[in-house]
């Protein structure tokens, strides 16, 4: 448990602001509130998606997006749909509303066990729990989101356990939306009436290769891409080490920092997106260190008194 997590458990939260720093408030916001939650939901995502991130903000729309990760990388290509009677093309999906949109899709269709996924009442539903408007230029920017995950493909390579190479080429979306969806309408709920079909292989690796993260983890990181993408990593990472796992601040650099040019812009971001991690993720024991972080073998992400609690 972080030093903020003890300091609310033992004295209270209302005390327990008054013994912290004021730099610390947002990560000590965010960890009084998960302490306090008594919501078991659990999400799923890929395995890929915690070795790897889409971008934190729009690259140019004909560019590819290369990502490295622990033995993989992760290419994303634009692609074309066509949209109000005309084929465009659409750029990499990037920023925390893509992020949380393929986290409701992989969720959705682990929980349904089904690769049909509903845009209706479940995505609504989804929407208002991750505290998102469903009109105005926050619907707008849904939607452009998911155009851009329905229209790209993913490309991920790696190394096999026998030291030899892995490629797999592939779209996230299979199907096809609804033409209000695609018509451009702006007006509230009428973006999700139909289905989108996950790929047939997308769809399998999730099933194989899901991993569980918890909601209300989610929602309270819904406006931080780059600590949704530490925390899915250290949801995968941390409960299946075996031993104290050091990662050096180059490979966090080449992982997570790809939008700064040098190591030191990169590093105090790093590290207050880390906090936000921890604040949600209460038993992830991480450690900084001049050369890094330290990982060491953690719990789950999702509370033990909650997992106790559904049983």
């Amino acid at each position: 448990m972080s030093s903020i997590h003890h300091l609310i458990s033992t004295h209270g939260a209302e005390q327990a602001l008054r013994l912290i720093e004021p730099e610390q408030r947002p990560a000590f916001d965010i960890a009084a509130r998960i302490l306090a939650e008594e919501d078991g939901t659990m999400g799923t995502v890929y395995t890929g998606f915690c070795l790897t991130s889409l971008p934190h903000r729009r690259i140019p729309d004909d560019q590819k997006w290369r990502r490295e990760g622990h033995r993989v990388q992760l290419q994303i290509e634009p692609g074309d749909l066509r949209v109000g009677g005309e084929i465009k093309t659409f750029g990499v999906p990037y920023g925390s509303r893509a992020r949380l949109l393929l986290l409701f899709l992989q969720s959705e269709a682990k929980r349904t066990g089904s690769a049909e996924v509903e845009l209706g009442p479940s995505l609504n539903s989804w929407l208002d729990r991750m505290e998102i408007p469903s009109s105005g230029k926050a619907f707008r920017d849904t939607r452009e989101q998911l155009h851009r995950i329905m229209a790209c493909t993913l490309r991920f390579f790696w190394e096999t356990e026998n030291g030899g190479d892995g490629n797999w080429k592939d779209s996230i979306v299979n199907g096809s939306a609804s033409e209000v969806m695609l018509s451009g309408d702006d007006r509230q709920g009428s973006l999700w009436r139909d289905t989108l079909v996950l790929s047939p292989t997308f769809y399998a690796a999730l099933q194989k290769h899901g991993v569980p993260i918890w909601e209300p983890a989610v929602r309270a990181l819904s406006g931080k891409s780059m600590a949704l993408d530490i925390y899915v990593w250290l949801a995968y990472r941390l409960h299946v080490l075996q031993k104290p796992t050091p990662v050096t601040w180059a490979a966090l650099h080449g992982q997570f920092g790809i939008a700064y040019k040098h190591v030191r812009q990169f590093k105090p971001e790093f590290l207050t997106a880390l906090e936000f991690a921890r604040a949600v993720y209460p038993d992830a024991v991480v450690r900084v260190e001049e050369g890094g972080i330290i990982m060491n073998p953690s719990r789950p992400p999702i509370p033990e008194r909650l997992i106790l609690g559904r049983r």
